[in-house]
């Protein structure tokens, strides 16, 4: 069976900016869209150009630096943001207008003060707007995951005859469990007449921890674009992180889906936008977090140093890291410390290794970490003589 491409459309120069704290210029925006480009990824949303001044003239720059990727501009369902949208993505080489308007009724009631034939009205007009600037206009269906499946099927059908090349399904507030956001994405690709003039594409926060499993339901249910950011990074809890769609995508072949990601530079792009954004990666996080390949239990170590598959199932040099770490502890064996100790010249016999193991324990009780310099230390305190074969 022939695999289908998943489109990965990368938000991190938008939603991923909206975090406090996390604000960029112009200039480091660039240095992340050009990296964004040569990572692979399909779509650049490079920013919100209605917002302000700086946000519009880094979408106009943005749209001048990409080569490969479509850069999209994101709008509300209002005449003049679209109009400022198009004028800042002029010079792309494919430009996207992102526009669309809330479909739930909690949004129609309370934000717009509206009713569900007026938003279809708005979403329509706003798409046939978008559409004398661009050919390609993506159309987002806002808080779609608290959305009526009949009514949410409605607006995408009356935006597909307007023109809209791809429908976004937001998860706004992450509260989809996997099963229903897939089965949103099941029930549109049954329902909506004209569906295959569009992509479907998943846009999923991570309020409750599942925006990785939503985006995954959704493309196993049909959708092909996943909307994410480096890190996860974003509104609230964050966004799909995109290293870790690709991955598993890449890792499930099963899936018969693919993306054009260049895997190898997901590590450096990740630590890029940590540096650029001053946002720390916690340490446990999947793909790309300092712990991701590191081993510290003696039972899981005795098993990577046998063979690295048997606690890994990714090869750290496919997302960009070097090697896997066998980091030393107390809750280290003997298999790690003679690994580690050989690694820096010192070739142990078995009953040299016991003898340094028990030091080596009594150091390990006292720090939270080992390091290559306390193994030195701890083969002198041990008080048998090898000879560094360094």
């Amino acid at each position: 069976m022939s695999k289908d491409k998943v489109q990965i459309f990368d938000t991190t120069l938008r939603d991923g900016e909206q975090v406090p704290g996390c604000k960029l210029d112009t200039t480091q925006k660039l240095v992340i869209a050009e990296r964004l480009d040569n990572l692979g990824v399909d779509i650049i949303e490079a920013g919100f150009p209605i917002s302000s001044p700086g946000d519009f003239g880094s979408v106009n720059e943005i749209a001048k630096l990409v080569k490969n990727a479509t850069v999209c501009g994101l709008t509300r369902a209002v005449k003049k943001d679209i109009e400022v949208a198009a004028e800042a993505l002029k010079h792309a080489k494919k430009p996207r207008i992102h526009t669309g308007i809330g479909t739930s009724d909690s949004h129609i009631k309370f934000k717009f003060n509206s009713n569900r034939d007026a938003i279809i009205e708005r979403a329509v007009e706003a798409v046939k707007y978008a559409k004398t600037f661009v050919e390609d206009v993506e159309f987002y269906a806002e808080d779609a995951g608290r959305t009526d499946n009949d009514f949410l099927a409605r607006v995408c059908e009356e935006v597909v005859k307007a023109g809209a090349t791809v429908l976004n399904i937001p998860d706004t507030t992450g509260y989809c469990l996997p099963e229903e956001y897939g089965a949103k994405m099941k029930y549109l690709k049954e329902n909506v007449k004209g569906i295959h003039k569009a992509t479907l594409s998943c846009h999923c926060h991570n309020d409750l921890g599942l925006a990785t499993a939503n985006s995954i339901a959704g493309v196993i249910n049909g959708a092909r674009q996943i909307e994410c950011t480096i890190n996860g990074i974003g509104e609230r809890a964050g966004n799909t992180s995109l290293e870790e769609v690709v991955m598993i995508l890449r890792q499930h072949p099963s899936l018969n889906l693919y993306t054009n990601v260049n895997s190898k530079l997901l590590y450096d792009t990740s630590q890029m936008v940590s540096q650029k954004m001053g946002m720390p990666v916690q340490p446990n996080k999947a793909i790309v977090g300092s712990n991701a390949f590191a081993h510290s239990s003696g039972i899981h170590q005795d098993g990577v140093i046998k063979n690295r598959e048997t606690y890994e199932i990714m090869d750290p040099e496919d997302v960009g890291v070097n090697e896997s770490s066998i980091v030393l502890t107390a809750r280290s064996g003997r298999a790690a410390l003679a690994y580690r100790a050989k690694n820096i010249g010192y070739e142990l016999t078995k009953l040299q290794l016991d003898i340094v193991y028990t030091e080596f324990l009594e150091f390990a009780d006292q720090k939270k970490e080992i390091l290559d310099e306390d193994i030195h230390q701890i083969i002198e305190a041990s008080g048998i003589k090898i000879e560094s074969i360094a």
